[in-house]
């Protein structure tokens, strides 16, 4: 809302530019590291719900994924029995996905935030 009121939409606009072309050629650009930063988000937190449920033992059963991992080493108490091996790297992989995803996040919001950014 607050980008339709630009002074070079308005430039656009009266220069007699369709909407669609004022919204793809104009708007959208300036949307993209916002797009990017809320899509990668968005993955994240579909990457966090699936191995939850999973986890839960709501996923399915012949595929193996890291909340099914998860789940089964909860099942078989394999921390209880000292087996953090099979516990620990799981937990592991998804914290090194989530820090990625979140320095990415990050890392778009610095380059499309001006007062983000570092001065040299």
């Amino acid at each position: 809302l607050v980008m339709r009121e630009q002074l070079y939409v308005e430039i656009a606009r009266l220069s007699g530019t369709s909407g669609f072309s004022i919204m793809f050629k104009e708007m959208l650009p300036n949307l993209a590291p916002y797009i990017g930063a809320s899509l990668v988000g968005s993955v994240a937190s579909a990457i966090l719900a699936s191995v939850g449920l999973e986890a839960l033992g709501l996923g399915p059963f012949d595929s193996p994924t890291l909340g099914m991992t998860i789940y089964w080493n909860i099942q078989f108490s394999s921390i209880l029995h000292g087996m953090w091996w099979w516990f620990g790297p799981p937990i592991l992989v998804l914290a090194m996905i989530f820090v990625g995803l979140f320095l990415i996040t990050a890392g778009l919001d610095e380059w499309s935030n001006p007062r983000l950014r570092k001065r040299v």
